[in-house]
């Protein structure tokens, strides 16, 4: 089992830049793919961005794809999201999610994955 703490979300102007991180806890953080995910007030949770086991595969959401990387410090048992050129519409909860790894998989579906973490929010103002 695995437990996850998001930071660093807050409130940012459109055309700025925030940084998420979630912090895993447990011995075997490399075990898991991981995922971004995202939920704005009346709408469904939506997937972001996802990253394999060993941070060479990655998988993104056509409205993030050349705003947002994802990255993971495996020995730091953290991934990243680097959000650049938010908009208003970026405006959700984020939640990072893990489900153990399987070759050649990166899932996109929330219900694939296995552990969440509460989310942090982010705000883009315009």
């Amino acid at each position: 089992q695995v437990q996850l703490v998001e930071s660093g979300g807050g409130l940012v102007q459109a055309g700025g830049s925030l940084r998420l991180s979630c912090l895993a806890s447990g011995r075997t953080f490399s075990s898991y793919t991981m995922g971004w995910f995202r939920q704005a007030p009346g709408k469904e949770r939506e997937f972001v961005a996802a990253i394999n086991w060993n941070g060479l595969s990655t998988y993104y959401a056509d409205s993030v794809k050349g705003r947002f990387t994802i990255s993971r410090d495996n020995a730091k048992n953290t991934v990243y999201l680097q959000m650049n050129s938010l908009k208003p519409e970026d405006t959700a909860v984020y939640s990072c999610a893990a489900v153990i790894a399987r070759a050649g998989i990166i899932p996109a579906r929330s219900v694939e994955y296995a552990y969440w973490g509460q989310g942090t929010q982010v705000t883009v103002s315009s």
